[in-house]
């Protein structure tokens, strides 16, 4: 028996097992509304795969040019776990970097602990209480500090540090590229902190290029607040902030809302029922465990697993899906929430639902 060689460009992450999916759309051209949505939508899938199989799709198949796939050091567990990758995009106008920073994978108990590590944090400089651990895995240290780049220890740089870095040298070479900042899970949670971090340390040169973030099952991040902080700060900068949340997705939903946690969204939502269809109220519950809402998500799991063998004869065959996904679409009827939060039904949001 050959083991699977996790580095190889053939090596799929269960993500990638699900949706195995890797072309973009080609009906949505650069210069459309939804390009940017469904470019990070899929930015935000593959950001699960390994550097070799990231390299590949990016540069292969998408023919764009990729600027780094990295490993990001996390001070909390001393050692690389936080993940992200940035490419260049040439063919939008004016050209522009996409950064997407990978969500919570299954099996990794390191992201694990930082979705639930669910203490505040406040931070000198920036309004209201943020969640400690999304914040830690961006770079904030153990001391409430953030690690100053000094060019001794490269290597040793977190997330916040490492982008912030080659972005401003991009912007060196082109002063017309634009960037834009994605992820789904836990990624879309270090993709909306990650400006706020750049405000925080004043870096109006970076923010005045960022175009757009764009984020796909986002957990809430931060206090009300904070939340009034970064909507003034997006205002400002005139950043386009969009949150995807379909159907019933758990993760959207945590941690609570209450008077006890007190996690509270900011901004709009895109909020696409199981339809794929657009609804311009917010999620339709706040919290997940919603007594009204027992009923109505399991239905809506059941029509999700009958519609996995319609939506092929009417859009085509790629949006068939395997055996390993209609399974998980049958959990879903158990507990239901879990299936609506994977990449897939983000992707077919972003290219199915009529929206921007």
């Amino acid at each position: 028996m050959e083991v699977p060689n996790k580095n190889s460009s053939n090596f799929l992450s269960i993500i990638g097992l699900l949706d195995n999916r890797v072309e973009l759309d080609k009906k949505i051209k650069p210069g459309d509304n939804k390009y940017f949505a469904a470019l990070a939508a899929m930015a935000s899938k593959i950001s699960y795969e390994n550097k070799e199989f990231i390299k590949g799709v990016v540069e292969k198949i998408w023919k764009m040019d990729l600027l780094g796939a990295y490993d990001f050091w996390d001070e909390r567990h001393q050692k690389n776990t936080t993940q992200g990758f940035m490419f260049h995009d040439k063919n939008a106008n004016p050209d522009t970097i996409i950064v997407a920073f990978r969500g919570t994978e299954p099996f990794d108990a390191a992201a694990w602990s930082t979705d639930f590590d669910i203490s505040w944090y406040k931070l000198h400089g920036i309004e209201g209480r943020v969640h400690s651990g999304f914040m830690k895995a961006l770079g904030l240290k153990l001391d409430g500090s953030w690690p100053i780049d000094d060019g001794e220890d490269s290597e040793h740089l977190p997330a916040y540090n490492t982008i912030t870095k080659e972005l401003k040298r991009h912007f060196q070479i082109n002063n017309r590229t634009r960037f834009v900042v994605t992820g789904h899970s836990l990624g879309g949670a270090l993709a909306i902190l990650f400006p706020a971090v750049l405000a925080l340390h004043k870096e109006d040169g970076v923010l005045n290029r960022l175009e757009g973030v764009y984020t796909f099952g986002q957990p809430k991040v931060g206090d009300e607040k904070f939340g009034n902080f970064m909507e003034k700060q997006l205002e400002h900068y005139g950043v386009k902030y969009y949150r995807f949340v379909y159907s019933h997705d758990i993760v959207p939903r945590l941690p609570y809302d209450d008077s006890v946690l007190m996690f509270k969204h900011f901004g709009i939502s895109l909020y696409i029922n199981c339809f794929y269809e657009i609804k311009d109220e917010e999620e339709s519950y706040k919290n997940y465990f919603d007594f009204e809402s027992i009923f109505t998500m399991r239905m809506d799991t059941l029509w999700e697993l009958v519609r996995s063998f319609i939506l092929p004869r009417i859009f085509g065959l790629e949006y068939k899906e395997g055996l390993l996904l209609q399974m998980f679409r049958l959990v879903g009827l158990v507990f239901p929430g879990l299936p609506a939060h994977g990449p897939r039904d983000y992707i077919n949001s972003t290219r199915l639902a009529n929206y921007l």
